[in-house]
């Protein structure tokens, strides 16, 4: 069961939401039915007149190699599935994609000051963890999938205008600089005619299960979401804060947010060793938005956070947030401190045990999850901070490790945002790694 988040998302820069009732929640969408009017010619790859069979979440395969990891709680149950008609993802191409060298003092591209690739052979979680559990890396050589959403709410209260915008630049960048295909992505806009490609609350989970569906190690998958997000109560107790994240869907009033349970449920758990999943999350409140335990500093180390300091910084963010109007992280935020203060390291005792993966999942956050995102205009258009800072960092050094590419989003967004983003992963990362994807 969902409840409603304290309020609906934050305004940029004016009280928010005035009169305006947070979602309330309803019941899961039953699956998404033929639309008056409409004879389903999606642009997904796929016959466009692929039926929905009312069948569960696919089944996948266990891997013989997977170790045994401790049982998840029992998640919502979803709506009905279906098999969605976006078509299987081609093979990768059969040459390598030429990469711009580095600059500004990075590593040239045949330096060999360039960071390691990451290595194949599987790795020990260490920490205290069990010799069994195991993980690996992604070479990302396989077959690549990307789902891009992008909601600008227009025509409601807060509307966004650069998340369609960050979409098309996201597309754009994947298919020059990685070797994405067109026919292998799914892109969720609200300012599509066709229903099947709005991001409505069916659409977006139904997109979900199209991503990871039948992935193999070493391929490459990639999630961007670009628009509101938020906060609301934690029910299983695994966040130290009391609080999870969520996004909102276009027809959230109507069908409820996302939680990011839900989202690890769906596109993290089922995943093999070696499947690598890349995570783009430009919305407020994002910094764990997938749920994954291991979260890491500009310095590369993993955080072990003081908790009692942590919660006193919320604090004073709260009250940072008052005098700006965002009465939204205000009321979550203060709420927060006291939970965190209580509860905060058996949380992150259970998110470690029940949220780790075997699997190569890896997501930069627009902001902490106490922190809001911004809207900004660069390059003469709006577009989402982290979304542009991204892009950019990459075109400008395309082999950097994990920490540097952290601290190069960091580096274009300091001064200009109080926003600071985040570095997550399912496992123990060596962030002196070169990043692929």
């Amino acid at each position: 069961m969902y409840y409603p988040p304290p309020d609906p998302p934050p305004g940029q820069g004016s009280p928010p939401w005035g009169g305006y009732q947070p979602p309330q929640w309803q019941p899961p969408p039953q699956p998404y039915p033929q639309p008056y009017g409409y004879h389903l010619q999606s642009s997904y790859p796929g016959p466009s007149h692929s039926p929905y069979p009312p069948s569960p979440y696919p089944q996948f395969p266990q891997y013989p190699q997977y170790p045994q990891y401790p049982q998840y709680p029992q998640y919502p149950q979803y709506p009905p599935s279906a098999t969605p008609p976006y078509g299987p993802p081609s093979r990768p191409p059969s040459h390598q994609h030429t990469l711009i060298a580095p600059q500004n003092g990075f590593s040239r591209a045949h330096s060999p000051n360039l960071p390691p690739t990451p290595p194949q052979n599987f790795q020990q979680f260490g920490g205290g963890a069990p010799s069994s559990y195991r993980f690996q890396y992604s070479a990302c050589t396989g077959r690549r999938r990307a789902l891009l959403i992008g909601i600008n709410y227009a025509g409601q209260p807060n509307a966004l205008k650069g998340c369609i915008n960050d979409v098309t630049n996201m597309s754009n960048f994947l298919t020059q600089r990685f070797g994405y295909k067109r026919e292998d992505m799914v892109i969720l806009t609200d300012d599509q005619r066709n229903p099947m490609s709005l991001p409505t609350k069916a659409n977006i989970l139904r997109a979900m299960q199209w991503l990871v569906k039948d992935a193999h190690p070493n391929d490459s998958l990639f999630i961007h979401f670009s628009g509101h997000g938020g906060r609301t109560p934690d029910l299983d107790g695994d966040e130290d804060d009391g609080f999870d994240d969520v996004i909102y869907p276009l027809d959230y009033r109507q069908a409820g947010h996302i939680v990011d349970d839900e989202m690890h449920a769906i596109m993290v758990r089922p995943l093999r060793p070696g499947v690598r999943l890349t995570a783009i999350f430009d919305s407020c409140h994002s910094g764990t938005a997938l749920d994954l335990p291991y979260v890491y500093s500009t310095q590369g180390v993993l955080k072990e956070p003081n908790l009692a300091k942590e919660a006193a910084q919320d604090l004073f963010s709260a009250f940072t947030s008052y005098g700006q109007g965002d009465f939204s992280s205000v009321a979550s935020t203060a709420i927060g401190f006291f939970k965190k203060a209580v509860n905060g390291e058996s949380a992150r005792e259970r998110t470690i045990m029940t949220k780790t993966s075997p699997a190569d999942v890896v997501m930069f956050s627009g902001s902490k999850d106490t922190q809001t995102s911004a809207d900004t205009f660069q390059d003469g258009q709006a577009r989402g901070a982290l979304s542009w800072a991204f892009i950019k960092s990459l075109q400008q050094w395309p082999q950097q490790s994990y920490r540097q590419l952290l601290n190069t989003i960091r580096n274009e967004l300091e001064g200009k945002y109080s926003q600071k983003p985040q570095l997550s992963c399912s496992h123990p990362l060596d962030t002196n790694l070169r990043f692929v994807m």
